[in-house]
Order: C-alpha cells, then structure tokens, then sequence
C-alpha cells in the first residue's frame, strides 16, 4: 500500500510538471523554471508521503550533503557521456558542425533536472528500494532495471534494443549507484549529467525524443549498431560497456560498506516453491 501511496503522490507531481513544460514548449525560460519547480516539488511530495506512510525521515532525500552528492552524480554522468560519444566519433558517427543555441541549452537544463528527478525518485526511491527490502538488492536491480528499460518503449524512435540497453546500462547503473550510496542524489546526478550532456551539450538525441538544440550543432551519421540511430547513443554499445562497468564498480562499493541486501528467506522460500519438482 505504501508503494502505491508513493507512486501516485510522485506521478501526480510528474504528470503535472509534464503537461506545464509542454504547454510552454516554445518559451525556453518558462521551460526551466517549470521543469526546475517540477523538480524541486516532486522532491517535497516525496518526503512529504515517505513520512506519512513510513513513519520515518526520508535520509535518501536528505538536505545535508546534498549539493556535493549531486555534483559528483553530475561528473559521473557527463565523463561517461564524454566517453560515449568520444568513441562513436572516432568511428566517424558523430562530428560538431558549429555552434548551437544557449537558449534551447536554458530550456533543455529545467527539462532534463524535471526528468531524473522525478524519474529516480519513481525508479530508484520507490520501487527499487521497497522491492530490495522484500527480495533483496540484486534481483530488485534486475526488476526495476527491466522496467526502466521497458518503459522507454512508449518513446518515439522506441525499440526493443533500445530498451534492453537502457535496462542495462541506466536501469541497473542507477539502481547500483543508490545501493552504493544509499543517497537518492547520487543518481538524481548521474542521470541528469548523462542526459543534459547528451542534449544540453552534444546536442545529441536521447532515448528516441529526436535532435534537441544544445550548445554545439552535432550530427550523427553511420550505422545504428554503432551510433545508436535514432534512439541516441544510449543505444549505442560503447553506452552498455561503460554502463555495465559503472554497475560493476557501483555493486563493488556497495559490498565493501555492507549495503548489499540479501535475498530474504521467505523470499528465497516463496521463489523455491514455484520451481517444478
């Protein structure tokens, strides 16, 4: 019951902030501080109904510590992009033909911080983190990794690969980057780094929402396997190597500080009964 009461408190908050960006879709300005509101509210509601329904602090949310958290989130996020895209360009998949927009740059910033934000708190503050407490940490990464990843299939430029790579790559990476930390900002970070490099920057696509006006004019050209198409280079490999490396350093610390929640025994016990004899 909590988790529904906490679903529907912060897709209520998502929805809202969805409809008012694309209602001032052509006003950069308005497009950030909407999508900053957006981001700043879905952060109360949660608090907000994490305390009403767990009878606790939300210490994932925490103020203390906050900036410096979301700063190093940001730096993961952007390196890995870096890295990304500095290998497809290399293969000759992308180049810079000029400079951009620093207004689409503007309204592209409070659109992606609405985005992760609320994205993690739905992902990784809800359903990761109540799921790790019934099944433990590694199948709750496998679950809400998967449906992560599926949910990017109602995209335009969806496809299935894409969703298994954002499964894998973001959904996992994500959800380990919270069991390592044990801070919703970490990955709130991460996930904006990532996706404002992506668009803000590189003007690149993500996750299939077509060519954004970033601060340089980039162009992707080459086969799909390499670049990712027209999903963006979250579909690209080189995405789900560094993604998968990031996972693996994230599970590493996570076990060195203890954080790694164990499969429960009548977990284990429910799962064993349903295998055939």
């Amino acid at each position: 019951m909590r988790l529904l009461k906490q679903l529907v408190a912060v897709a209520a908050v998502a929805f809202a902030g969805s409809m008012g960006v694309g209602a001032v879709q052509g006003n950069r300005f308005l497009t950030l501080l909407l999508g900053t509101a957006t981001a700043v509210l879905a952060v109360f509601v949660y608090a907000s109904v994490v305390r009403w329904s767990e009878r606790r602090a939300p210490v994932e949310v925490a103020a203390k510590g906050a900036a410096a958290a979301i700063g190093r989130g940001v730096l993961i996020g952007v390196g890995m992009f870096l890295a990304v895209i500095v290998n497809i360009a290399f293969m000759g998949g992308y180049r810079v033909e000029g400079l951009g927009s620093v207004a689409g740059a503007v309204g592209l910033f409070g659109f992606m911080a609405a985005a992760a934000v609320t994205e993690e708190l739905l992902f990784r503050g809800i359903l990761f983190r109540i799921v790790e407490e019934r099944t433990g940490t590694w199948t709750a990464l496998a679950l809400t990794g998967l449906l992560f990843g599926l949910s990017h299939l109602f995209n335009p430029h969806a496809s299935l690969w894409g969703a298994i790579a954002i499964a894998v790559e973001a959904g996992g990476m994500l959800a380990a980057a919270y069991a390592a930390t044990r801070t919703l900002w970490v990955p709130i970070g991460l996930h904006f780094g990532w996706n404002f490099a992506a668009a803000g920057i590189f003007g690149a696509e993500v996750s299939g929402n077509g060519a954004p006006e970033g601060l340089l004019h980039g162009v992707t050209s080459g086969p799909a396997l390499l670049t990712g198409g027209a999903f963006g280079p979250e579909a690209s490999p080189y995405a789900v190597v560094f993604g998968v490396l990031l996972t693996i350093v994230f599970m590493w610390l996570a076990r060195r500080r203890g954080n790694v929640v164990p499969l429960r025994r009548s977990a284990r016990g429910d799962m064993t009964a349903t295998l055939p004899r």
